[in-house]
């Protein structure tokens, strides 16, 4: 796994108009981002001492209604109202606010999980308070999804991001040699350093899941709009992606398989 010695990971949950941008258009990222391999899912919640969850940033409520869908009793916790509101349009019963400064009211769960959130939420104070709200024994699991694009595509990702957004992260990911899973164990380091700080939970693990999930050019586009960021791109770099994009899809036959890991951090309370 990469390490952070730049401690940006350390410091993604300063970045609060990122983090509260995603709710611009919450119905497109609950129809386009990618949901989680079912037995990810079920592992967490046999791990878990009982079925009360809480799933910390839990946006739309992807990952919430798998667990629903799994035997879990399920409260979303999420700092977008927007996004909130659409989960629970889906029937997540979810609270808004910063987990950080959230109130449970004495309330108490078996486990707390974040699905592609963790790294908005400050590694230390966050493992804190899930170590508040946990009871003994209680699993708390963080988890990302890892995405490789095909090895014919990711070139030309490369050469749009870099012509249209030259210099930034995204670029540079595009541009790396590493596989998408090592490029986030920088996010799981942030979260096992916050864990360790805590000394309220046994030793952490890292799990790593595989999986695979089709796009055609449209369907990637769409989620493109829901990615970090993406809501301060003007009108003109907005464009120039999309078309650079959609040029380099359309070239390999207009659809393309991604590869994703899931790769998650999980450590129970003492």
């Amino acid at each position: 796994m990469t390490s952070d010695p730049s401690g940006e990971v350390r410091r993604l949950h300063e970045e609060r108009a990122v983090a509260e941008g995603f709710g611009e258009d919450a119905a497109a990222y609950d129809r386009s981002r990618p949901s989680y391999p079912r037995v990810l899912i079920e592992r967490i919640v046999a791990a878990s001492p009982g079925p009360d969850l809480l799933d910390v940033g839990c946006g739309t409520g992807i990952a919430s209604r798998a667990f629903r869908q799994a035997g879990a009793r399920v409260l979303g916790l999420d700092i977008d109202a927007r996004m909130a509101e659409t989960a629970r349009a889906s029937g997540v019963d979810v609270e808004v606010g910063s987990f950080e400064a959230w109130d449970p009211g004495g309330r108490r769960f078996d486990a707390v999980t974040a699905a592609q959130a963790w790294h908005w939420v400050d590694p230390v104070a966050g493992a804190a308070k899930a170590a508040d709200v946990l009871r003994p024994g209680g699993l708390l699991a963080t988890f990302w999804n890892a995405a490789d694009l095909p090895t014919g595509l990711r070139p030309a990702f490369a050469e749009v991001y870099q012509r249209v957004l030259p210099g930034s992260p995204v670029a540079a990911f595009y541009a790396r040699s590493a596989s998408a899973a090592d490029a986030y164990g920088a996010f799981l380091d942030a979260a096992a350093d916050g864990i360790a700080r805590s000394q309220a939970f046994r030793e952490s693990e890292r799990w790593r899941d595989d999986w695979e999930q089709d796009y055609t050019r449209d369907q990637w586009l769409e989620q493109l709009a829901t990615h970090g960021g993406a809501n301060r791109l003007g009108p003109a770099e907005r464009e120039a992606l999309h078309a650079g994009l959609a040029a380099a899809i359309d070239a390999v036959g207009g659809r393309f398989t991604m590869s994703y890991a899931t790769v998650t951090l999980a450590a129970t309370r003492r």
